[in-house]
């Protein structure tokens, strides 16, 4: 017949063109395994550099809580309540770091960083709704307050009263900046930290507790960032 037959409904469909596609399975850039096996390294000469597996205790009957980066000191004397609190992250000085690169020869050991952060006390005496907060650093130079001892390893910087209680402070209260403030009254506000066991001695032990913490997470960090990288080394 000179016309076309039209397609019955019954007819076969057409049978489509299937394309094969080479999949290549998904390989870890190269890079990973030697970053991995890097952090491997890493983590095994920072845990023999370890001094201790748990954090050194603060003497005076302080009670340490730790929650990540962050640590607190506790201590309940007549009346009182008192409180330091500090963030290791950002404490180790740029100066420190950099004097350690420009000393370090190849093969050396290199030195020891050490954690000197800011931190802040709090005073809340019983049935007050105040508390007094004093917040404090180690001063990356040996100048200190004018009128100061000379012995004194850290600094008051600002001065406030907060509510009690409360987790953010306001930044309506006035805050005493001691940058120009008399020598004899910053004198009695470090006598009166010093009565209440914040002193030399206790910043030292406290340097000592934030470097163990900094180094402590430094490790977990690596840790957790070998696990994140995905190469089981273990098995290479």
């Amino acid at each position: 017949s000179p016309f076309p037959t039209p397609l019955s409904l019954n007819s076969p469909p057409t049978p489509f063109l299937h394309l094969s596609l080479s999949l290549t399975p998904f390989s870890f850039p190269p890079g990973d395994k030697a970053f991995a096996q890097f952090l491997t390294d890493e983590i095994k000469e920072e845990k023999k550099i370890q001094k201790q597996k748990s954090l050194p205790k603060v003497s005076g009957g302080w009670e340490l809580e730790v929650h990540g980066t962050e640590a607190k000191l506790v201590r309940k004397i007549a009346g009182e309540k008192i409180t330091v609190t500090f963030n290791i992250n950002n404490s180790i000085p740029p100066s420190a770091e950099e004097d350690t690169q420009e000393q370090q020869k190849p093969d050396e050991q290199e030195p020891e960083l050490t954690s000197t952060p800011n931190f802040v006390v709090e005073v809340i005496k019983d049935d007050t709704k105040q508390t007094l907060v004093l917040d404090c650093h180690f001063p990356e130079d040996e100048i200190g307050h004018e009128g100061e001892e000379e012995s004194d390893i850290f600094t008051i910087r600002e001065v406030s009263f907060q509510p009690t209680g409360e987790a953010d402070w306001k930044d309506t209260n006035y805050t005493l900046n001691t940058d120009s403030l008399d020598w004899a009254l910053y004198d009695h506000l470090m006598d009166f930290l010093a009565d209440r066991g914040v002193d030399n001695a206790f910043a030292d032990e406290l340097i000592e507790l934030s470097t163990a913490l900094e180094h402590q997470e430094y490790i977990k960090f690596l840790e957790d960032l070998k696990s994140f990288v995905k190469l089981d080394t273990e098995s290479k």
